[in-house]
């Protein structure tokens, strides 16, 4: 049961990626950060120890996209709000721990996963939270079924995010991991 690294990522399209940044900067400046940030991030993030895969939007064009290594399996998100597709990667990928991260954190390191794994050795799941109250990572152990309310009514995009996320597995055994900052709008961007 290997460990299991999945990035959810869009393909870099102006107008389709990083929306809110790109009322700040425009979208052509926005689709070139999430392109440099991906790639950056992808090169980090590769190590022996887990399987790196990208969840990949729109499924179609994900899949066939040049903006990623070819060598990385790619898998669709489908079709929902983000809570549906991260359910969707954890429902269907092998057995085994998963952590999901999204593409837009430049901070993560190797250090950081390792560190979410290891914490997944002695808990159901695994959170690492964002100061705005959301989260930049996922993961489970995935030892017994992913609740059906999993990620079910969380409100993306809030304060809320983590807590509603936390509240979606009952009874599981939860832990954190460090803090991180995504990038979402230019105040992010500026922050680092």
């Amino acid at each position: 049961m290997r460990q299991q690294l999945v990035i959810m990522l869009k393909d870099p399209r102006p107008g389709q990626v990083k929306t809110r940044l790109a009322r700040d900067i425009g979208p052509v400046a926005a689709t070139w950060w999430v392109r440099h940030q991906t790639a950056r991030l992808l090169r980090r993030l590769r190590d022996p120890h887990w399987n790196l895969v990208l969840a990949v939007a729109p499924d179609v064009a994900g899949l066939t996209s040049r903006a990623w290594p070819a060598d990385l399996e790619r898998m669709p998100q489908g079709p929902g709000d983000l809570g549906a597709r991260m359910a969707r990667v954890m429902r269907t990928r092998p057995p085994g721990p998963v952590c999901i991260v999204g593409g837009d954190i430049p901070g993560i390191t190797r250090a950081h996963i390792a560190r979410a794994f290891a914490t997944l050795g002695r808990q159901d799941a695994v959170f690492g939270p964002a100061p705005d109250g959301g989260y930049w990572l996922i993961g489970m152990k995935r030892t017994r079924a992913v609740p059906t309310i999993f990620l079910q009514g969380v409100r993306w995009s809030t304060q809320h995010a983590l807590a509603d996320s936390r509240a979606s597995l009952p009874g599981a055994r939860i832990g954190l991991v460090d803090t991180l900052q995504d990038v979402d709008t230019i105040e992010d961007l500026q922050a680092l």
